[in-house]
């Protein structure tokens, strides 16, 4: 399929024909649900942590006598009634995240940029560079292409420049290729790849 390029002034300055073994696979909203728990899964931190009887210190003698007091009989002060006891079942610090099959997350991938290019919110940019790093010049000019949220992929690295313009814009993102995934291509309205990210995809996920 073809698709134009457009620059950052809202030229067009040519087309680009698109792999369908990439951008023209049927939407499978399974692979993109499994995809996008996988990785936020992935990036819980799972430190939570509360003390168990064992955990707690606490002195090994008997609270009060058995006997005489009207209260219920207590043997220790760690236990989980007793005030500063330790927690029944509480959370412990552990691993949240699991497995995902190398190709099922390639598969994923490509899934979701055909998505993107089926609902008709995949923009092809020329390259995503700026001779200054001014957030001002880059507000007008993403003013003027109306992409709205927007994650833009470049190449192998990101053009220093644009990336420090593009920081302070609360909307959008930018990644390198090796950085695209499904999750933050998901969460923003527009798609934008670079015509060196096209080709670092294709060579990725075919």
């Amino acid at each position: 399929m073809k698709l134009d390029v457009v620059s950052l002034d809202n030229k067009k300055s040519g087309s680009i024909d698109l792999d369908d073994a990439v951008f023209g696979l049927e939407a499978r909203k399974d692979l993109l649900a499994r995809a996008v728990k996988y990785q936020l899964a992935k990036r819980r931190s799972g430190n939570h942590q509360t003390k168990g009887r064992s955990d707690v210190s606490a002195t090994n003698a008997k609270p009060f006598k058995q006997k005489g007091t009207g209260r219920a009989r207590q043997g220790t002060r760690v236990a989980p009634q007793m005030r500063g006891g330790g927690i029944v079942f509480g959370p412990h610090t552990r691993d949240h995240s699991h497995g995902l099959q190398k190709k099922v997350r390639k598969l994923a991938l490509a899934t979701a940029l055909s998505a993107k290019c089926a609902e008709g919110k995949l923009v092809i940019l020329d390259e995503a560079k700026m001779s200054v790093p001014k957030t001002s010049e880059l507000v007008k000019k993403l003013a003027t292409l109306g992409w709205g949220r927007t994650l833009v992929i470049d190449g192998e690295s990101i053009d220093e420049n644009f990336a420090r313009a593009a920081r302070n814009i609360v909307g959008i993102d930018v990644l390198p290729t090796a950085g695209a995934n499904v999750y933050d291509i998901l969460r923003r309205d527009t798609l934008v790849l670079t015509k060196g990210a096209v080709e670092k995809l294709v060579e990725r996920l075919k």
